[in-house]
């Protein structure tokens, strides 16, 4: 008795968690995510000047603007437009909080009045005028605009809701606008910056140096250590931004159809030829069972070469192919023919263009033309005189032009030349168009037949048996390794395998090296994952039509700067600074002339001469551009030697032959102007990014996409 009455007390204990069980099952995803509920981060997509975004409220946006682009576009959003759409959602909060944020400090706002003569005004925007400008015309009308406003509210809602929509971006635009306007007015260059860019472009040097390049010392006897690459890192943190990056190795198995796969498809379209060669209807037939669109009336042009060979032996209701394409086999039905209201036609030409624009050029070209029409006439061969003297990009061809209609596809001269001609071969006269002067011979006569072909096209696919084997040499591989010393072991042992290396794959990263799709985001999503340690090895994700297994090699912080994130560039810096070292103590004390002290010096040491080199751009020939050399030389005296230093690419000597300063003038204005030009031209690149970090934007969107 005691035991039922223990099961009655519990019973409601039981039912309780009976139904948080089946209330987790059904939704425990979105609630185990919920900040509400368990007072988790995990629902969070980024934040934004202290405001938080959630999944919810950034996949409404996406959503809306998923809606808008099924409306403007009739087609769902690929994957890629996905992406976009993901990233014009996340710009609109940075621009409705960041943005938002400085204009209420400045009190920059667009009036309803001001919109409605953006819209229908005296001051009309120009994305209003692109909109409603006739496209046949290419004139703007203002009572079109006018007209449709009269008539929105007899819209459907949708449509509604774009124009409202439109009207919103518009006032974005607008305050976008007010503001950068407001900083470039900040933007000024001072008379002494003016003079020192008008100093730098003007004055001129002739400069003599010796320099030995850094790369004339191997590699290999330079030795860097960690400690030296650390010193290096500390003392130019600046330099050196972190970020929030992975590399990875990774194989590939391929899921590449096999040769039993193309015999079986070779079979099934056989198949297939027998049913459309029955079927009597056969164009819904063709496009029932057909991986390929191909339109049921081709001109003999828009035939592949395969097809078009066998319509000397068409015949009503014929079977023609298989044929393959690439990894496509095709079968054709032929339906008959009936004329179509454009002719089309086959040319090659020789186009001789004039060296100028002026009569005697024009002159010589034709007499050039006509003298090679002469040597065709008389038997020479077309199409090398087309690969040897045709100035146009046909002439690897032989001057072949292939198909084209007489609907303005050619200029006018050259198509009235082609469609006037009766038959094949060489038309008896130059043409002259815009281009220049054309020889021409029309290779298959113009003809407005249409032949009526129902197509079948199926790809070679792999099958699921290949599929499957693919996998299970994936598994079989992911199986017998855990680390990297594992993996790179199994790699050795099959030769078959190349392993590829991504380096500091960003976190919202769509690509990794020739990788694309969309499945290349869930092996972005494992190496950033929290439990993915350094030189674990994942499990076989399938991409595309292969499956990667890879392996974690390396992670950044972008709070923490480590050697690892920059060894590559650490090392040749601090190789360089060591190889200075050595090439400066080898020196010592030069003396005597350039050439003295490079023949002493031995291998390596180039003496070389440059005249009028100027500040701005100087180009030091072997030494490339080295700001350090040019300014040595301009703040020496004519005649006067620097010591040896330490420059870009190597270590260097200057002297200062000849200095020519920059001629006085009475105003700057060119000068302030080339300033303010160049800083104005970035002044919204520089906004936008002093804005974000003004924000202290954390963007976690790669966590959910």
């Amino acid at each position: 008795m005691s035991v039922i009455n223990k099961i009655r007390e519990r019973s409601g204990w039981a039912v309780g968690v009976i139904a948080v069980s089946l209330i987790l099952f059904i939704v425990g995803g979105d609630l185990l995510g919920s900040r509400s509920l368990f007072g988790g981060n995990n629902q969070e997509v980024g934040e934004i000047a202290g405001q938080s975004i959630n999944y919810q409220d950034f996949n409404a946006k996406v959503d809306e603007l998923r809606a808008q682009f099924e409306q403007q576009t009739g087609r769902a959003p690929s994957e890629q437009d996905l992406a976009q759409l993901r990233e014009q959602a996340w710009n609109q909060f940075v621009f409705e909080i960041a943005y938002q944020e400085q204009f209420d400090k400045l009190g920059l706002e667009v009036s309803e009045q001001e919109l409605v003569d953006m819209v229908q005004g005296n001051n009309i925007s120009p994305a209003v005028r692109q909109a409603f400008t006739n496209p046949q015309t290419g004139v703007f009308d203002k009572s079109a605009i006018i007209n449709y406003l009269k008539g929105l509210r007899n819209l459907p809602p949708q449509q509604q809701a774009a124009w409202a929509n439109f009207e919103a971006n518009l006032k974005q635009d607008r305050l976008r606008e007010k503001y950068e306007n407001l900083m470039r007015l900040s933007v000024f260059a001072t008379t002494a910056e003016a003079q020192k860019e008008y100093q730098a472009q003007n004055s001129k040097a002739d400069i003599k140096f010796l320099f030995v390049p850094y790369y004339t010392i191997n590699d290999t006897t330079v030795k860097v250590t960690d400690s030296q690459l650390q010193d290096y890192l500390n003392k130019h943190k600046d330099e050196y931004v972190g970020a929030n990056t992975r590399t990875i190795q990774y194989v590939t198995f391929s899921v590449a159809p096999s040769k039993e796969d193309s015999a079986g498809l070779y079979n099934e379209i056989k198949t297939l030829a027998r049913g459309l060669g029955a079927a009597k209807n056969d164009s819904t037939f063709a496009l029932q069972n057909s991986d390929v669109r191909v339109p049921l009336y081709l001109t003999a042009g828009e035939m592949p070469e395969q097809l078009r060979a066998s319509i000397p032996t068409f015949s009503a209701g014929g079977i023609y192919g298989p044929f393959r394409e690439g990894n496509t086999y095709f079968i054709y039905k032929y339906g008959g023919t009936k004329r179509d209201t454009n002719f089309t036609a086959r040319a090659s030409h020789i186009l001789i263009r004039p060296t100028a624009q002026t009569d005697s050029a024009k002159a010589d070209a034709r007499r050039r033309a006509e003298a090679l029409l002469q040597q065709i006439q008389g038997g020479a061969s077309f199409e090398a005189l087309a690969q040897t003297n045709s100035a146009d990009g046909s002439a690897q061809n032989g001057g072949d032009l292939g198909y084209f209609k007489d609907n303005g596809q050619m200029v006018k001269p050259f198509e009235s030349a082609v469609f006037g001609a009766t038959s094949a071969g060489l038309i008896p006269r130059i043409v002259e168009t815009d281009f220049g002067y054309h020889i021409i011979k029309v290779t298959e006569p113009k003809t407005n037949v249409l032949y009526r072909i129902a197509a079948i096209g199926k790809t070679i696919a792999p099958s699921q048996t290949t599929r499957d084997e693919a996998l299970r040499k994936a598994d079989e591989f992911a199986a017998s390794v855990q680390t990297k010393e594992e993996f790179d072991a199994k790699v050795k042992e099959d030769k078959s395998l190349v392993v590829a290396t991504a380096e500091r794959i960003p976190e919202g990263a769509n690509q990794i090296n020739a990788l694309t799709g969309s499945e290349v985001r869930q092996v972005v999503r494992w190496a950033f994952d929290d439990k993915t340690d350094l030189n674990s090895v994942s499990e076989p994700f399938e991409v595309g039509d292969q499956y990667v297994i890879a392996v974690l090699t390396n992670k950044t912080d972008e709070d923490d700067v480590k050697v690892d994130d920059y060894r590559s560039e650490l090392t040749t810096k601090v190789r360089n600074e060591l190889k200075a070292e050595q090439i400066l103590n080898k020196l010592g004390n030069a003396s005597g002339s350039l050439e003295t002290i490079a023949q002493k010096y031995g291998a390596g040491a180039l003496v070389e001469t440059v005249t009028d080199v100027n500040l701005a751009t100087g180009f030091l020939r072997s030494a490339g551009v080295d700001p350090v050399a040019l300014g040595k030389a301009f703040g020496l005296k004519p005649g006067k030697r620097s010591k040896p230093f330490a420059g870009d690419g190597g270590v260097l000597i200057v002297e200062t032959s000849k200095l020519t300063p920059a001629p006085p003038v009475a105003d700057y204005a060119l000068y302030k102007n080339q300033i303010q030009q160049n800083t104005s031209a970035r002044t919204s690149f520089y906004i936008n990014e002093a804005i974000k970090e003004a924000a202290k934007i954390e963007d976690r969107r790669a966590r959910f996409y």
